[in-house]
Formats: structure tokens, C-alpha cells, sequence
């Protein structure tokens, strides 16, 4: 069992940043793969980025590639997501998930077993 709590969102401009974090509760964190994603109002919930259980292996979505950064630190726990130069589409509830490792990160939600309770990330001027 493994829970999640996501932090750091909250409004910016667009051409602004925002790291968000995720922290993971149990002694097994490192056994599972970690993605981001995220669900915008009266649409369906889409992957963002993936990260492998080693970190070894990051995957983004084509619409966040060069400017979100996804990465984990499995001493503490903890997985991220930066993100820069971000834009008014961005605007939508970030979730973090875990899923079971794999040497390759998945894009499609049923693939994850665990959930986050999510956190909103507004832009706007």
C-alpha cells in the first residue's frame, strides 16, 4: 500500500514556474514506477510525465517535452515535477501515481495502482 500526497501548486503567470512535489508514504517506494498527470475541467485525465523506480528512465507527453522535468528521490521519497515556461492550457489538477516497476514508464492510467488526491495548477495573467 502506498500513499500519496501531492503539494506546490497554486496560480502563476504564463511564462512562469512551478515545482511540484509528491510524497510517498511506505517502505517500498522504490520498487514502484512514478508518473504525473493531470485532468483539466469537463476532460479526461492525460499522462504527463513518467519516471522509472531506478529514475533511470524519464517519459514526457509531447505537449510538456523541453519544459517540464520530472525526477525522484528514493531516500526521501519524493517525486517532482518541475515546470517552466508554463502556458494557460497547462491550467488543470495535477496527479501523482505509482505503479508497479517496469523497465519502461506507462502513459495509461490504468497502469498505476495508486493516486494522489491531486493539486490545482492555475494559469493565468
Amino acid at each position: 500500500q502506498v500513499q500519496l500526497v501531492e503539494s506546490g501548486g497554486g496560480l502563476v503567470q504564463p511564462g512562469g514556474s512551478l515545482r511540484l512535489s509528491c510524497a510517498a508514504s511506505g517502505r517500498t517506494f522504490s520498487s514502484y514506477n512514478m508518473g504525473w498527470f493531470r485532468q483539466a475541467p469537463g476532460k479526461e485525465r492525460v499522462f504527463v510525465a513518467a519516471i522509472t523506480w531506478s529514475g533511470g528512465n524519464t517519459y514526457y507527453a509531447d505537449s510538456v517535452k523541453g519544459r517540464f522535468t520530472i525526477s525522484r528521490d528514493n531516500a526521501k521519497n519524493t517525486v517532482h515535477l518541475q515546470m517552466n515556461s508554463l502556458k494557460p492550457e497547462d491550467t488543470a489538477v495535477y496527479y501523482c501515481a505509482a505503479g508497479p516497476a517496469r523497465p519502461y514508464g506507462s502513459q495509461v492510467t490504468a497502469d498505476y495502482d495508486y493516486w494522489g488526491q491531486g493539486t490545482q495548477v492555475t494559469v493565468s495573467s
